[in-house]
């Protein structure tokens, strides 16, 4: 605990020093002859930090204790710290100057020694209960920072899917209501793929579940990776069946892209001897593509619909192939 005593008065600054230490027991009592020195100690090596009260005389040579006060209260690293006036000038126009000028206090000189112990440990203790209420808020500032930090996480956990680490079939149910919601208000196309693996079922027969989830995780990042449009997006949806989500994208494109989505599945090469299309995984694909602002802003499980009957046509059609709504009508 640190207390200051500004005064260009070298008996006064001795006085209150006395009481201070003599008096009250105050160990860390500093003594400085002028209000820009006073300043200049503050701003010095982070001297502020141990600083609990000034006490600052109005009128001496150079800047007034007022012009200081004002000067620490406007510095963002020392308004913290409470200043308080000693004036021989009590009119009620001094002290308005020198509570505007962000003062918490004031002692009438000549000093009297019971109004100067009871307003400076008045001053501390409220300086160490503002003190503690800061400690308090920083603490529950951390505290909520970490909290938003685990609720993005949680909200992050709570999309991916565990074996895969893409989107799962919930991020996929709320981004297709979503991008369904802004086709319709911007009166734009949305397209959707329907991916499933060829014959998955012998797969696992034939390698074990533990080969199949590895499988899945390859399967997964080639078609996450094989995505190029920033806004499209690769979800699981089941078992071992994908969605790609399409937004502003027209039918021609999203069969091209469905292609690549298959053809980099092809290329993985993983072995599959039990398939009945190749000697490698691959899968199937159904595309459909609405215009939601046509078909109304709930509609979008109409997409889902015509991308599973083209899906279900492609596996119809030997498998490893890309279908598309349309044909189908």
């Amino acid at each position: 605990m640190s207390i200051i005593i500004v005064d260009d008065s070298n008996f006064i600054l001795k006085f209150i020093r006395h009481i201070l230490t003599e008096e009250a027991n105050y160990t860390d009592v500093i003594t400085i002859d002028s209000g820009e020195k006073a300043l200049n100690y503050l701003q010095e090596n982070q001297n502020y930090k141990d600083i609990d009260l000034v006490l600052m005389d109005v009128f001496m040579e150079g800047h007034n204790g007022i012009l200081i006060c004002k000067k620490i209260k406007a510095h963002p690293e020392l308004s913290h710290i409470p200043v308080m006036i000693m004036t021989s000038d009590t009119s009620e126009e001094r002290l308005q100057e020198a509570f505007e000028a962000g003062a918490t206090d004031y002692l009438v000189k000549p000093i009297r020694k019971v109004e100067l112990l009871a307003r400076v440990t008045s001053a501390i203790k409220l300086k160490e209960e503002m003190d503690k209420v800061k400690a308090r808020e920083k603490e529950l500032l951390e505290l909520k920072a970490k909290l938003e930090l685990a609720n993005r996480e949680l909200s992050r956990l709570v999309s991916v899917d565990g074996l895969t680490g893409i989107p799962n079939r919930r991020f996929f149910d709320d981004t297709i209501k979503q991008e369904w919601r802004t086709a319709h208000h911007n009166g734009t196309l949305l397209s959707l793929v329907m991916i499933d693996i060829d014959c998955f079922k012998q797969y696992n027969d034939t390698y074990g579940h533990l080969v199949g989830d590895r499988c899945l995780q390859q399967v997964a990042t080639a078609l996450g990776a094989a995505l190029k449009g920033s806004l499209d997006v690769v979800a699981r949806y089941g078992g071992e069946e994908f969605a790609a989500i399409l937004p502003n994208t027209g039918i021609e494109e999203a069969i091209i892209v469905a292609e690549t989505l298959r053809k980099a599945v092809t290329d993985l090469r993983i072995p599959h001897e039990s398939s009945s299309v190749e000697k490698y995984v691959t899968v199937s694909c159904g595309v459909a593509t609405l215009t939601p602002k046509h078909l109304g802003i709930m509609a979008w499980p109409m997409l889902v619909e015509e991308a599973d009957l083209a899906l279900y046509e492609a596996k119809s059609r030997d498998r490893n192939q890309v279908v598309a709504f349309r044909s189908l009508m």
